[in-house]
């Protein structure tokens, strides 16, 4: 097996697989990493002694499944390709990855050659259900707290902080990049919708699809309208048919803040986590929530895939 990248989710992906030895050795087989891919090998890292790490891809020959950590879109896939066209299967957590480069990786999607539960609510399982049991229901609506960093900033702002301050805070914690556009201005949240509409809208739903408004604008005046009228802002992400369900019609995706009520899913069962809402005709009203964001809550989704290799199931396949 091989690794692209060694950051913290790819650190924790490598540990985790150490600490779960005896699960795999269950199922008769032993993880044997090839090497890992890195920019600068004098890094210091927390990964298993003995760990061998490489600015050379080319231990990916020899490989029989790649988890990608790297993040990034044109140089992770530029990489892949070759290996996907091998046949072999590919890890990721790259929502960018898979939403702007679809019309190159769906192929393999289909063929179930990819996995990527980890690339929407990290630890917390949505692709796993919606590319299978929920399948057999209709979908209707999903709406969707997909971005840990607005989700912690509005929040800050809840308490009485500018957003100019809560971004700030955000930063210094780790929580948003600099400069944090990917983030604020709900593009993440964008890149995970798209990945979500493939399994239960459209199997070739475009990431240029989804309108896009950030945070950057809400004040804290907003902030106290919203409360006052007993409701929260949150990022939304919302997909429904135009024309409203069980009708003819192109699926409508938008990300954009959102005044729920505060006895909504999004404001309960996802206070300070992600939160998906999902509703289709027959299975009725679905909430998922739990941790979207972290090396080890990510890692668990991403080993948690190669599980899946290794018994033998297939990738997460969209709609045909």
């Amino acid at each position: 097996m091989g690794v692209l990248g060694s950051g913290t989710v790819g650190q924790d992906v490598l540990n985790l697989i150490e600490r779960r030895e005896s699960v795999f050795s269950d199922l008769g087989v032993k993880i044997e990493i090839s090497g890992v891919l890195v920019r600068d090998v004098n890094k210091v890292r927390d990964v298993p002694p003995g760990t061998r790490v490489t600015t050379d891809p080319g231990f990916l020959q020899e490989c029989g499944v790649v988890i990608e950590a790297m993040g990034g879109v044109d140089r992770p896939l530029e990489m892949l390709l070759p290996y996907l066209r091998s046949g072999r299967p590919v890890i990721t957590a790259n929502k960018a990855l898979l939403a702007e480069r679809w019309d190159v990786l769906r192929e393999y999607a289909l063929a179930g050659s990819l996995y990527y539960e980890a690339s929407v609510m990290a630890g917390t399982p949505v692709i796993g259900p919606m590319s299978t049991v929920l399948r057999a229901s209709t979908f209707t609506r999903l709406q969707a707290v997909l971005n840990g960093t607005c989700l912690y900033i509005l929040n800050q702002m809840e308490e009485g902080r500018d957003y100019a301050d809560a971004l700030a805070g955000a930063q210094a914690l780790g929580y948003a990049e600099t400069p944090p556009t990917l983030d604020v201005g709900g593009f993440d949240t964008a890149h995970k919708l798209a990945v979500l509409a493939r399994f239960c809208a459209d199997g070739n739903f475009p990431y240029s699809a989804v309108e896009v408004q950030g945070i950057e604008n809400i004040t804290q005046k907003d902030i106290q309208d919203a409360r006052a009228a007993g409701e929260r802002i949150k990022l939304v992400a919302e997909l429904e048919r135009q024309g409203g369900a069980g009708q003819t019609g192109q699926w409508k995706a938008t990300v954009a803040p959102q005044r729920l009520p505060e006895s909504h899913p999004l404001c309960t069962a996802g206070a300070g986590r992600n939160a998906l809402v999902y509703e289709g005709e027959e299975c009725g009203m679905l909430i998922f929530a739990g941790g979207g964001a972290g090396g080890m809550i990510t890692a668990s989704a991403m080993v948690g895939d190669l599980l899946d290799w290794v018994i033998g199931f297939p990738g997460h396949v969209p709609l045909h």
